[in-house]
């Protein structure tokens, strides 16, 4: 058995080129020239539909493509500075790939969730062994999507992937499925076969000051906790003047260093959630649901730990391989940590192959959310757990 895995990228001004030649770029490393999936993630300075029509006249119709815009790209040399087009090819004689997609997020996220879990399922007509999906979060709830993807999959099913992104403008997000590009929709990449998988999930952000209960919540709106305000969580530390600032201008720099985190049975670490705008009424948008009754606290983040506990995420996954070497290395890396490391972005990249493997084919990009079991468990399986996550960094390992 074996698994073949090869990245290219391009950057430049024509789209239709720029995909013609990171595609051609991966596919000079592929045995034979052919392979049978492709993972791509791509700025969206670029036509979306350009750019996968370049990739596909390289790669051909037979081959499974898959995956999203983004605010970053990431490959094996490590993130991209300028705008590009990745791609990731793979060849398996044991690897089998299945996708589709679910349409309308913003009519039903819960229902899109499961819609694309549901005909990738059909398509296998066996079983798969991991789900990896790219969902739009600025249609609909994230959350939601996990849910109804656990809810065809199985609860325990280990399922990861990342929400594209827009190069931070959070204006309109694309998602790929065989050489089209939609938005406002959840694809979805099944892979069954005789294969080892390993998931790393960590983000590193450390809770400060006394946890405060949510009192009134809707969906991602943080209305009160303790009876009061959310905003006054901040206030408490940054103190009114700043925080009149904050009733104005987005919470959104602010959540690159202190985003809230919610704790969450199964899991060693909070689950980040990023605040992004306050009313006029002291409420708090996130950008995924905190429930009611729910225990938050401010967290504070540092470039040390970011890079620290991506490296654990890292050694977490290999240790799942059971001694296998790793062939294909996938990232999902919320745009925030990459915003919090800036110019040292690339040390968080360098720490995971310093475990993994410099030479191990690596790609990925910067998400508006992260989805994967919670601790990255997926040994014991009946305590895998996939959850919606923020500023968190999931790396998805593949080997023989």
């Amino acid at each position: 058995m074996s698994i073949q895995a090869s990245v290219g990228f391009s950057e430049g001004v024509d789209p239709y080129a720029v995909g013609v030649n990171a595609c051609q770029d991966a596919l000079n490393s592929i045995e034979g020239k052919q392979a049978d999936a492709a993972i791509v993630f791509a700025s969206v300075a670029y036509d979306q539909q350009k750019v996968l029509d370049g990739i596909r006249s390289v790669s051909g119709d037979a081959v499974i493509m898959v995956g999203a815009s983004t605010a970053g790209e990431i490959v094996t040399s490590g993130p991209l500075n300028r705008h590009s087009v990745a791609v990731m090819l793979i060849k398996s004689d044991t690897l089998r790939f299945f996708a589709d997609i679910g349409k309308d997020v913003a009519a039903g996220p819960h229902a899109a969730g499961r819609a694309v879990a549901e005909a990738v399922k059909a398509k296998a007509g066996e079983p798969l062994k991991t789900f990896i999906m790219f969902p739009d979060i600025l249609a609909g709830n994230g959350a939601d999507i996990v849910r109804g993807v656990q809810e065809s999959l199985g609860e325990h099913f280990p399922a990861v992937g990342g929400a594209a992104g827009d190069d931070f403008k959070f204006e309109k997000t694309y998602q790929y499925l065989n050489g089209t590009a939609y938005s406002g929709s959840v694809v979805g990449l099944g892979i069954a076969g005789d294969f080892k998988l390993g998931i790393g999930v960590k983000h590193g952000w450390l809770p400060v000051g006394l946890p405060r209960t949510v009192t009134k919540s809707s969906g991602s709106v943080l209305h009160e906790l303790d009876g009061k305000p959310a905003i006054e969580i901040y206030e408490k530390y940054f103190g009114q003047e700043e925080s009149k600032v904050l009733r104005t201008e987005t919470l959104a720099k602010l959540a690159i260093t202190y985003p809230l985190g919610m704790r969450i049975e199964g899991s060693e670490e909070m689950l980040i959630r990023d605040p992004i705008s306050v009313d006029e009424h002291g409420s708090i948008t996130c950008a995924a649901e905190i429930p009611v009754g729910s225990e938050i606290q401010m967290m504070v983040g540092s470039r040390e730990e970011a890079v620290a506990v991506a490296k654990e995420a890292a050694q977490n996954a290999l240790n799942q391989l059971e001694g296998s070497r790793p062939k294909a290395i996938i990232i999902f890396n919320c745009i925030a940590r990459n915003k919090l490391l800036g110019e040292h972005s690339p040390e968080e990249i360098k720490a995971i192959q310093s475990v993994l493997g410099n030479d191990v084919p690596l790609i990925g990009f910067y998400t508006y959310g992260e989805q994967a079991p919670l601790g990255g468990e997926v040994r014991n399986i009946e305590q895998c757990k996939t959850a919606f996550h923020n500023e968190t960094v999931v790396i998805c390992v593949l080997a023989e």
